[in-house]
């Protein structure tokens, strides 16, 4: 893992990876705010990797609790790098919790990081801000 926590928003028809702004595991419960992890893969081109995101309690628009996000992926080349990630949504209420994302390869965890989505307090609205 290269790096974790809250990034530039992600294009997922753009080649280029989202930039880390901030390496943390605590990630307020703002619309739009965009976090996750990044890996490098050397030496696995082909090989399929499994990928979930674990969240909190979300609700469909029917109000029906939504499974776990999972899918999976081939690596694409002998050096990859590869972001595993999602964003806060209206309604934020439901968003808040622990959120799991993994990642791995013959059944094996290969990395994985647990964020602590968290109802935002107005002084760290301001922190965020620079004053």
């Amino acid at each position: 893992m290269t790096s974790h926590g809250i990034y530039t928003q992600w294009d997922s028809k753009s080649k280029h990876l989202p930039k880390i702004q901030e390496f943390t595991t605590r990630v307020p419960a703002e619309i739009d705010i965009e976090f996750g992890f990044v890996v490098k893969i050397k030496k696995a081109k082909g090989a399929l990797i499994e990928y979930g995101i674990e969240h909190p309690g979300i609700l469909s628009k029917k109000g029906e609790l939504l499974e776990p996000f999972v899918g999976d992926v081939h690596v694409g080349s002998n050096d990859w790098d590869f972001y595993l990630g999602d964003t806060i949504w209206d309604p934020i209420e439901d968003k808040v919790g622990k959120w799991r994302m993994y990642l791995a390869m013959d059944g094996r965890v290969i990395a994985e990081k647990t964020f602590d989505v968290h109802a935002r307090d107005e002084g760290e609205f301001w922190k965020r801000r620079g004053f």
